[in-house]
């Protein structure tokens, strides 16, 4: 008989199931399999046995937006159904997805700040899943938390999202409890862009200008299948990844908006990218080769969860998994015809390209980037009203020979409450990173990062740390009370239990 995750809990409970390790879980190897860093990210290389094609040789594509079902005073109605279907990634080859109606990515939800936004899921597919808006401040009945699950086969959901926030770059994804990583994997992400008047004011790229762009990594098995190291691949029996990649899983070719390496012809002119690091455990630092001649390649306006106060330049974006950076890239300062590669400073061979892009056709360009943004009140020490400490590290609690990656030392269990912060408050959180890098998102709540550096600032929902990194993040508790999760986003982390919950009351 197969055991849910729940089953195992309950079990460990009467000390059946999970021992303490004896010794704090620092070093290199542990049981189950070593930690592994590769390419600056946590986790293994998997190969493909598929053929890939070259890069630069397959056209870039947008994902489709999703029309309302219905609309009335203040709410639309949108229907996705999940559900397994062939599409061809790889020339050539057929790869089955799992996908919100079928696609991936799935298709595009726009929203606006004073209009709720009601999505009613269906689930096709052979297992449970459970759908998290990854950056939304939303009920935690609509939340998506773990073990909220939709029945496979016929299995519906409505998600109620007021979205009474500014105006971000959001993503929906799966979040079933033990098998996020793999369902992800396959397919399960889209975008969610939320707008609002603040930012529409703005004379920013817009239109056909204002492009997001999903960078995923993936592997692929001969016949075009994508290839996944679980334990179960019919992810309806025992969870997890085979020891080798029990530190992530990072495939070998790189994807945007589910196309391989693809070529984007642009005008020149100043574009609008919301670059989203969609990698289950791939951490990026892109690039523009060649350089423009002049000034910063990227200017950042926006990030996790809206605009900054002003821009801000950079000649590289480091981006973790589940990160968003909102960003103006200006072709105008190209010659016509010229092909600038957005590189991958971590990756090598071919994970160090991400896509091309060729400067095409002389435009008018009627943007501009205002040197104020948004305001934006900075926090202050002096806010918070508690302090908490949070550790993530491999450690503490194992399963079948595995040691399994925690928060504090304790594994996840849905009955554990890790902090109970009161509704209106913000609260100081010191995060710390241990044996490899940890992408640390906190659902709910909004946070700040105190001494941010170059990627961290504005108000954030997904924090990078290297591996003995802290950060300390000014967390927001506003909107509702309930139950919610915080963990790493590394999906395999997550996956083996590295997430804890909070109780706002």
């Amino acid at each position: 008989m197969t055991l849910s995750r729940r089953e195992l809990l309950r079990m460990a409970a009467g000390g059946l199931v999970l021992a303490p390790l004896t010794a704090a879980c620092s070093g290199i190897v542990v049981s189950g399999g070593a930690n592994v860093e590769t390419e600056s990210s946590a986790g293994a290389l998997l190969r493909s046995k598929a053929k890939l094609p070259a890069p630069f040789t397959l056209p870039f594509r947008v994902p489709p937006v999703l029309r309302p079902a219905r609309s009335d005073g203040d709410t639309d109605y949108y229907e996705i159904t999940q559900r397994a279907a062939q599409v061809e990634i790889l020339p050539g080859l057929r790869t089955e997805v799992w996908g919100y109606n079928g696609i991936f990515p799935g298709p595009t939800i726009v929203s606006r700040r004073g209009r709720r936004t009601v999505v009613r899921h269906r689930n096709e597919l052979p297992v449970p899943v459970v759908v998290h808006l990854h950056g939304g401040r939303t009920p935690p009945e609509s939340d998506g938390y773990p073990t909220d699950l939709v029945k496979a086969s016929g299995g519906t959901k409505e998600y109620a999202y007021p979205l009474d926030q500014p105006a971000a770059t959001l993503w929906y994804h799966d979040h079933r409890m033990d098998f996020t990583g793999p369902q992800v994997y396959r397919g399960l992400a889209g975008l969610h862009l939320h707008h609002d008047d603040e930012e529409e004011a703005l004379p920013l790229p817009r239109g056909d200008r204002d492009v997001p762009l999903m960078i995923t990594d993936r592997a692929f098995d001969e016949d075009g299948s994508f290839s996944y190291p679980s334990v179960d691949p019919s992810l309806q029996g025992k969870p997890g990844v085979t020891g080798d990649f029990m530190s992530g899983v990072l495939g070998d070719c790189v994807l945007v908006n589910g196309v391989p390496w693809p070529v984007m012809e642009v005008t020149a002119a100043r574009y609008r990218f919301r670059v989203l690091n969609a990698s289950n455990a791939r951490r990026y630092l892109l690039a523009l080769d060649p350089p423009p001649p002049d000034g910063a390649a990227f200017t950042q306006i926006g990030s996790d969860q809206g605009l900054l106060a002003a821009p801000v330049g950079h000649d590289e974006l480091q981006i973790a998994q589940a990160e968003r950076f909102d960003v103006i890239v200006d072709f105008s300062r190209y010659p016509i015809g010229t092909q600038v590669t957005l590189r991958n400073k971590l990756g090598k061979d071919g994970t160090g390209d991400v896509m091309r892009f060729i400067v095409a056709r002389r435009g008018s360009d009627d943007s501009r980037i205002p040197d104020r943004l948004a305001d934006i009140r900075p926090l202050s020490r002096s806010d918070a009203v508690a302090e908490r400490e949070f550790t993530f590290e491999r450690g503490g609690a194992e399963h079948d020979g595995v040691t399994l990656w925690t928060v504090n030392g304790t594994p996840f269990s849905p009955d554990t409450i890790a902090a109970t912060p009161r509704l209106g408050t913000v609260e100081l959180w010191k995060l710390r990173a241990q044996n490899v890098p940890h992408p640390i998102h906190i659902h709910l709540a909004p946070f700040q990062v105190l001494d941010p550096g170059p990627y961290a600032g504005g108000w954030k929902d997904t924090v990078d740390l290297r591996s003995g990194d802290q950060a300390e993040v000014l967390v927001k508790f506003d909107g509702y009370r309930g139950k919610y999760v915080f963990h790493c986003h590394n999906l395999e982390h997550e996956d083996m239990m590295m997430m804890a919950n909070f109780d706002v009351r």
